[in-house]
């Protein structure tokens, strides 16, 4: 049974002034990202090195033709916390990574407030080449991309399993509810051989654009936080 959270209301309102994206100014890409040299296994490397090369070698594909660079991931490829969220935008385009726009200054933030950053999480999204104009990826692409974000999972084998926003939850676990009845709960999937524990949160451009739901992705990230892993 899960613990119902109750919000405290002074670490609710130091949340919100973490997180608060009044605080972001511009929308240029944070290039602060680095890839850090992580010890991982040379059977995780050279799966995740494959990986890599078929999504390259994918054909007939309209985002990988008008897309900069491929955004395969970043942070830790040992940690026990994946997130995954829809696709890159214009600035992970350029940068080749994701969340490196607004909404992944938005996302360090909300990671921070747990005592995480990127150096102890590992995040991919469900397409890995940039949409025209940011738009949404079509239910075509979605399908043409899951079995390698269902392989990146397998690889990466994560414990937490964290699906930003309503396009990962529909293309990972179905679109039979709306992400605002979905949010908040433990669900236990496998993909492949992997067995983890997934939450669905909202994704942090929508926390942007919806301000009031801080309140709900506080207890999302306290409930990702309090799991035993």
């Amino acid at each position: 049974m899960i613990k119902k959270n109750t919000p405290n209301p002074v670490k609710l309102i130091q949340f919100y002034n973490l997180i608060n994206h009044n605080l972001i100014y511009n929308n240029k890409a944070i290039n602060r990202y680095k890839k850090d040299t992580f010890q991982i296994s040379a059977d995780k490397a050279e799966n995740l090195e494959k990986l890599k090369k078929s999504i390259n070698k994918i054909k007939n594909c309209s985002l990988k033709e008008s897309a900069t660079k491929m955004v395969f991931s970043d942070g830790n490829p040992k940690s026990k916390i994946m997130f995954i969220g829809e696709a890159p935008g214009a600035n992970e385009d350029e940068e080749g990574l994701p969340f490196v726009g607004r909404a992944g200054a938005l996302l360090d933030k909300m990671l921070s407030a747990i005592n995480l950053d990127r150096k102890k999480v590992y995040i991919s999204n469900i397409i890995n080449y940039r949409p025209p104009e940011n738009r949404r990826p079509t239910d075509e692409e979605i399908k043409r991309y899951l079995p390698f974000i269902y392989k990146h999972i397998e690889i990466i084998n994560p414990k937490i399993l964290v699906l930003l926003g309503s396009t990962a939850m529909n293309a990972l676990i179905g679109n039979e509810d709306v992400i605002s009845k979905m949010r908040g709960k433990w669900i236990e999937k496998k993909f492949g051989n992997c067995k983890t524990s997934v939450i669905i949160t909202f994704h942090p451009a929508f926390l942007m654009r919806q301000p009031a739901q801080k309140k709900m992705a506080w207890i999302d990230l306290k409930m990702i936080r309090d799991k035993k892993i």
